[in-house]
């Protein structure tokens, strides 16, 4: 080797130490990534030097190659309509699922996040659930369903066990008419701005009187849709009511807070904003055990059980320490509906869905006990034997010995809470006190009283016998020969005049929907005890 090709191997020699080793000191300085970069690198450019194959076409330098082989490239790689077509079959579509009730978990429910028709108004539920829509078969309480708390339900009255009879039934269809014209464009009843609506839309003609206090809307809208539910119409089926109630039922769920209360707790009263809503939203999952609504139902009962006083019952407030009998018997109505629920379930081999407060049968019987005249069987409303309770401004113009309303709610929690009529003598005082004050619409004498109605009719309906009969006709009268006949649906047809003394507050859709109410007991409850 010559002596100047030695000494260039030798610095070549050398200038590779020392590239390896500014190559090992730069390595192990580098992060972990460079590391591995830098070896692949390595094993890639030892692979292509040891790679003899003859086949292999060498690669254009993409700076040679130039943009028109970039082109070439592209037409090579073209897609033919076949190969489209191919892919057109293989690709994977994803599309939103159809949500049903069952595939709904209720802790995490977002049905406002739904399509309307989703959510509320197409849902399937579950396959035997024991109500289908306005019909008189399967209906709770007929072939499986709720037991009796919901019996021949939907269809005309007519038709249904017990007979309501068309005037009667004619009187609630119209009374529903009214309601649904009313109803607001986001679902609740309006009570003090009711006037404004028409089938959804403004009201341009005759707009009826009769407004109440906005701060009861939760509560009023509950005793509307408890109308629409009482009569068997829900937010399934194939009737003019069912996206009223679609729209009524998620308003309620919109007012509930994370609680379980149903509408703001703004003022004493909103207790019973919550009870009565929670009525309506307990009917309507036993009428559909839609998971969409058992969510909801569960809440409101929980709320219910939290805000029941130790031992006794409720009144205004989170166990507030002091109890009424008003409040506890709009409660006592939703544990009941709740009750049978649970009951009919089991009956069909099914754990009970609902969870209810395991006290409050016995708190109701204690403060009812507590309440009740033993001498006359009056019930009072925050002292024994003390009568109804009346807004201070109007107790001159409704007296209370025109009134048995707190009589008819103890009777009722009485035969609710399982005690037979034929033995119990403070429940035969109480109706006997009833039967000399059947409903009478007399706008002078200060006895209508819609609230005394409602329960009375109840409760005299299940103690039935001569307590009944004379009701029936006194209820008829009262209530069907004074609703209103005039003008249209969106003036004041259907509806009737709220002049009790709970008008003022609850108004014209409180009058109405309670008064249809009434004239649904016929077939809103069976007779627990068999009693004609």
């Amino acid at each position: 080797m010559a002596r100047h090709e030695r000494h260039t191997y030798v610095d070549a020699f050398q200038n590779q130490g020392d590239f390896n080793e500014q190559l090992y000191l730069a390595l192990k300085q580098s992060p972990w990534w460079m590391i591995s970069i830098a070896i692949h690198v390595l094993i890639f450019f030892i692979a292509s030097m040891l790679d003899t194959s003859k086949d292999k076409k060498p690669l254009k330098p993409m700076i040679e190659a130039g943009l028109p082989e970039i082109e070439d490239i592209e037409e090579d790689v073209e897609e033919t309509p076949e190969d489209t077509e191919e892919i057109q079959e293989k690709e994977v579509v994803t599309e939103e699922p159809v949500i049903k009730d069952e595939e709904i978990d209720d802790h995490v429910e977002t049905d406002n996040d739904l399509p309307f028709e989703e959510s509320f108004g197409q849902t399937e539920g579950n396959s035997d659930a024991p109500f289908e829509g306005p019909s008189t078969n399967g209906t709770i309480g007929i072939g499986g369903g709720a037991g009796g708390a919901f019996r021949g339900r939907g269809g005309s009255a007519d038709k249904t066990p017990g007979g309501g009879g068309k005037k009667r039934n004619d009187a609630v269809m119209d009374a529903l008419r009214w309601l649904k014209a009313h109803q607001s464009p986001s679902g609740q009843w309006e009570t003090a701005g009711f006037d404004k609506w028409c089938e959804g839309k403004p009201a341009t003609g005759e707009r009826p009187d009769g407004l109440g206090k906005s701060m009861y809307d939760p509560g009023v809208s509950g005793l509307a849709l408890c109308a629409f539910l009482g009569a068997g119409y829900t937010n399934r089926g194939n009737h003019p009511f069912k996206n009223t109630v679609s729209k009524g039922l998620r308003y309620l769920k919109n007012v509930q807070d994370p609680e379980g209360c149903f509408g703001a707790r703004s003022g004493p009263n909103y207790i019973y904003n919550h009870a009565t809503a929670s009525l309506a939203m307990v009917e309507a999952y036993g009428m559909t055990e839609s998971p969409i609504f058992k969510g909801s139902a569960q809440r409101c009962l929980e709320f219910i059980g939290l805000s029941r006083n130790p031992y006794f019952a409720w009144r205004y407030g989170v166990k507030p320490g002091d109890n009424d009998s008003s409040v506890t018997g709009w409660m006592m109505m939703a544990i009941k509906s709740a009750k049978l629920i649970n009951e009919d379930a089991q009956k069909r081999g099914k754990p009970a869905p609902l969870s209810v407060d395991d006290g409050a049968f016995e708190g109701i019987s204690a403060w009812i006990e507590k309440m009740t005249d033993p001498d006359y069987g009056r019930v009072g409303y925050i002292t024994r034997g003390s009568g109804p309770a009346r807004p201070k401004e109007l107790v001159d113009r409704f007296p209370g010995e025109k009134s048995e309303s707190m009589t008819a709610v103890g009777v009722l929690a009485r035969i609710f809470m399982g005690e037979d009529p034929r033995k119990g003598e403070l429940m035969r005082k109480g109706a006997d006190l009833m039967e000399k004050l059947p409903p009478t619409w007399n706008p002078s004498d200060g006895s209508i009283d819609m609230y005394y109605w409602y329960y009375g009719a109840l409760a005299m309906y299940q103690m039935g016998g001569k307590w009944w009969k004379a009701w029936k006709t006194g209820l008829e009268k009262a209530v069907v020969e004074t609703q209103r006949k005039d003008t249209d649906y969106c003036a004041f047809k259907g509806s009737w005049d709220p002049i009790g003394p709970w008008g003022p507050d609850g108004g014209r859709v409180y009058s109405t929907a309670l008064l249809a109410m009434c004239l649904q007991v016929w077939y809103r409850y069976d007779r627990v005890f068999g009693l004609k």
